[in-house]
C-alpha cells in the first residue's frame, strides 16, 4: 500500500537509477524529459509496422508519459506515418517536380522564340541581295541616236539603283512601213538587267532626270524626259506611265536644246518648278520657259534673247550663291548668266517676286554690261564643258570651266579664279573625286597627244597643279573617266584606254599601227599610283557609262552601253552591261605596274587593301 502511494505522489522528475526516488537537484532537467522522449522516438524509427517502439519497452511505472506521447504522434502524422517521414515525401515530391518544371519553361521559351522567328520572317521582306556581280543585255538594233549620261536611280524600291536609258531601234521598222524609227525609253533591274517597265516617245532622248526630281505632292519618284524637239514630259518611276506632257504650241518657232532644269517653287504649289531652253531657227535667237512642275503648263510667256557666241551649247545650269541668288548659266562657246528673278519677271510681266527670288547677289550684278543688260558675262572663249563643283571652305559651289587648251576654277562667291592650268587637247569632261587627304575635289583630265596616246593626269583642286600623269595607248576617244568614293573619303578613277604595251615598244619611232585590238577599264587607286588594275575588256565601241552603289553592301558597280561594229549602212547591236567592282577587283584583275620601282607591291598585299575597300555616294552634288 505504502508503495503504491509513492508511486502515485511521486512528482515528475528525474529517478535515481536505483531507487527511483525523486531528486530535487535534477528537477531543471525534468521539464525537457517528454520532448527528450519524443526526439529519442524519432531518432530511434518513430514507428514500425504500425506499432510504437514504446509498446516494446514500455515500463510499467511510465505509462503516464506513453499515453501522452502516443497522442501526441497521432496528432502530428497521418495514419501509419511519422511526421519526420512526412515531411520527407513533400520534401521529395517538391524536389522531383522541379526539373520538370525548368524543362517545361524552357521549351516553352524556344517554342515561342521560333514562332517570333517564322513570323518575322514572312512577314518582314529582307533587302534584296545584289547576287548578280556581272550581266549582259542585248537590245538589239539602234540607229544611234543622241547619245547622253546613263541615268541610275531606284525606280522599283529595292534599294538598289536602276539603270535608265534610251534608244533608237530600227529593227522591224521596214516590215512594218515605218518611217521614224521607234525611240524607246527604258528601265533596267539593276540587280539582273531585266526590264521593268518601256515607253515609246515620239522623237529621240536628249536626257533622262530621275535624281533629286521634286516634281509631285506628295513626292514619289519621278522621271523627266527632254526630246531633242519639242518633247518634254513627266513619266512615273516605277511604271513608265505619263503624269503630264508640255503642248508642243508653246515652242511654236524653236526646238529645246538642253535637258530642263530643276527650280525651287516659283508658283506658290510646294512643288518644284522647270526652266527649258528653246533655240529658234537661228543660232542666237532663243528663249526661257517656265514650266511649272505640278502640271507641265508655262508660267508666262517665253522669255527671248539674242545673244553672240560660238561654239557648243552650254548649259542651261542653275547657280545658288552663297546670299541665296538664283542664276541660270548658259551660252555658246562662251558662260554667261541671267539672274532667276529676271527671268520671272519677265515671264509673268510683274515685278513682284516669291520668297525664294527676294535675294541678289552684289558682287554678280557688279558684272552687269554697262548698258545695263541682263546677262551677266562670266567666261569667254572655247568653253566645252561646265561644272558645279562644291567647295570646301563655302557653302557656294565654285565653277570648274573647261577649254580646249586650259582648266580655270572660278570662286562661286566672286566669280575670281583660284587657278588655272593650260592643258593641250582636253577631249573630254573632268572627273571630280579625292585623290589627295586634303580634304578638296580633285580631277581626272584626258587630253589627246596624238591618234594613238592619251596622257591621263590628276589635278590638284587645291593648286590646279597635277599630282598624277601617264600617258597610255588609245584608239577609243569618246569615253569620260569616272570616279566613285570610299569610306575613307578617297576616290577611284575609272577609264578606258588599249591593252598597255611593254616599256621598249613604247620608244620604238613611228606611228604604231591601227589596230581594234581590246579596250581596257583600268582602275586607279590613290594609294598604289604606281600601278593599274585591269578590270575587263570589250572589243566594242563605248558609247555611255555610269557607277551606282550598293549602299547595302557598300559595294559599287559599273554599267557600261556599248555598239558593237557594223559594216557601212547597218546598224549596230546595243549592249548594256553590269560589273561589280569588288568582285572584278579581287577576282579577274590583273596588276599593271607604270614603271619600275625599288619596292614591290606584292598582288597579296594589294589583295587584302582591296578587300577591306567599302564605296559610298559622294557627299556633294555636282
Amino acid at each position: 500500500m505504502a508503495t503504491v502511494l509513492s508511486r502515485a505522489l511521486k512528482l515528475p522528475g528525474k529517478k535515481s537509477p536505483d531507487l527511483g526516488e525523486y531528486d530535487p537537484l535534477t528537477q531543471a532537467d525534468s521539464d525537457e524529459s517528454e520532448d527528450d522522449l519524443v526526439l529519442s522516438l524519432q531518432k530511434n524509427g518513430g514507428v514500425k509496422n504500425g506499432k510504437s517502439t514504446l509498446e516494446e519497452v514500455q515500463d510499467p511505472d511510465s505509462e503516464v508519459e506513453v499515453e501522452v506521447t502516443k497522442q501526441r504522434l497521432s496528432e502530428s502524422a497521418p495514419d501509419g506515418y511519422p511526421a519526420e517521414a512526412t515531411g520527407s515525401l513533400e520534401q521529395k515530391a517538391a524536389s522531383s517536380l522541379m526539373p520538370y518544371l525548368r524543362t517545361a519553361v524552357f521549351l516553352l521559351t524556344m517554342v515561342i522564340s521560333m514562332i517570333l522567328v517564322l513570323v518575322c520572317a514572312f512577314l518582314i521582306p529582307c533587302p534584296p541581295r545584289d547576287l548578280h556581280n556581272t550581266w549582259n543585255r542585248n537590245l538589239g538594233q539602234e540607229a544611234g541616236g543622241v547619245l547622253f549620261p546613263l541615268e541610275l536611280s531606284d525606280v522599283n524600291g529595292d534599294g538598289l539603283p536602276d539603270i535608265l536609258l534610251s534608244f533608237t531601234a530600227l529593227m522591224n521598222a521596214s516590215v512594218l512601213g515605218v518611217s521614224t524609227p521607234s525611240v524607246t525609253v527604258m528601265a533596267l533591274s539593276g540587280v539582273n538587267g531585266s526590264t521593268l517597265w518601256s515607253s515609246h516617245i515620239p522623237e529621240e532622248t536628249r536626257s533622262v532626270q530621275c535624281k533629286g526630281l521634286t516634281l509631285t505632292a506628295p513626292a514619289e519618284p519621278v522621271c523627266l524626259v527632254t526630246g531633242t524637239s519639242k518633247f518634254l514630259s513627266l513619266l512615273q518611276a516605277s511604271s513608265g506611265k505619263t503624269i503630264w506632257t508640255l503642248n508642243p504650241a508653246h515652242l511654236p518657232s524653236g526646238t529645246l536644246a538642253a535637258p530642263a532644269v530643276m527650280l525651287p517653287d516659283l508658283d506658290g504649289d510646294k512643288v518644284g518648278d522647270l526652266v527649258v531652253l528653246a533655240i529658234g531657227e537661228t543660232q542666237p535667237d532663243l528663249c526661257f520657259i517656265l514650266v511649272s512642275g505640278k502640271t507641265g503648263n508655262p508660267l508666262g510667256g517665253p522669255v527671248k534673247y539674242s545673244i553672240n557666241g560660238e561654239g557648243k551649247l552650254i548649259g542651261p545650269q542653275a547657280h545658288i550663291t552663297s546670299r541665296g541668288a538664283i542664276y541660270i548659266l548658259f551660252g555658246f562657246g562662251n558662260v554667261q548668266a541671267v539672274a532667276l528673278r529676271d527671268l520671272f519677271a519677265q515671264a509673268r510681266n510683274r515685278d513682284s517676286f516669291p520668297p525664294v527670288l527676294q535675294r541678289e547677289e552684289p558682287e554678280w550684278e557688279k558684272r552687269r554690261s554697262v548698258n545695263l543688260s541682263e546677262l551677266i558675262d562670266i567666261y569667254s572663249g572655247g568653253v566645252e564643258f561646265l561644272q558645279m563643283v562644291m567647295a570646301s571652305d563655302t557653302n557656294c559651289s565654285d565653277l570648274l570651266i573647261t577649254t580646249k587648251h586650259n582648266l580655270t576654277l572660278l570662286r562661286g562667291e566672286d566669280l575670281e579664279p583660284r587657278w588655272n592650268l593650260e592643258l593641250q587637247d582636253i577631249h573630254s569632261q573632268p572627273a571630280p573625286g579625292y585623290f589627295n587627304a586634303d580634304q578638296t575635289l580633285d580631277f581626272m583630265v584626258q587630253a589627246q597627244r596624238n591618234d594613238n596616246v592619251k596622257k591621263m593626269l590628276v589635278v590638284d583642286g587645291k593648286s590646279g597643279l597635277p599630282v598624277w600623269s601617264y600617258d597610255l595607248p588609245c584608239h577609243m576617244q569618246e569615253s569620260d573617266a569616272l570616279s566613285v568614293m570610299t569610306l575613307e573619303k578617297k576616290s577611284v578613277f575609272l577609264f578606258w584606254a588599249d591593252e598597255m604595251q611593254p616599256a621598249l615598244q613604247n620608244l620604238e619611232p613611228g606611228p604604231r599601227n591601227k589596230r581594234p585590238g581590246l579596250h581596257h577599264l583600268y582602275l586607279l587607286h590613290p594609294t598604289f599610283p604606281a600601278l593599274l588594275l585591269d578590270l575587263t575588256n570589250v572589243t566594242d565601241t563605248v558609247t555611255a557609262s555610269a557607277i551606282g552603289i550598293n549602299d547595302l553592301q557598300k559595294d559599287a558597280f559599273y554599267i557600261t552601253m556599248t555598239t558593237s561594229p557594223t559594216s557601212e549602212n547597218q546598224p549596230g547591236l546595243l549592249l548594256v552591261s553590269k560589273l561589280g567592282l569588288r568582285w572584278a577587283m579581287l577576282t579577274q584583275s590583273r596588276m599593271v605596274p607604270l614603271r619600275e620601282t625599288t619596292s614591290k607591291i606584292s598582288r597579296g598585299e594589294v589583295r587584302r587593301f582591296l578587300s577591306r575597300l567599302k564605296f559610298i555616294d559622294f557627299p556633294h552634288k555636282f
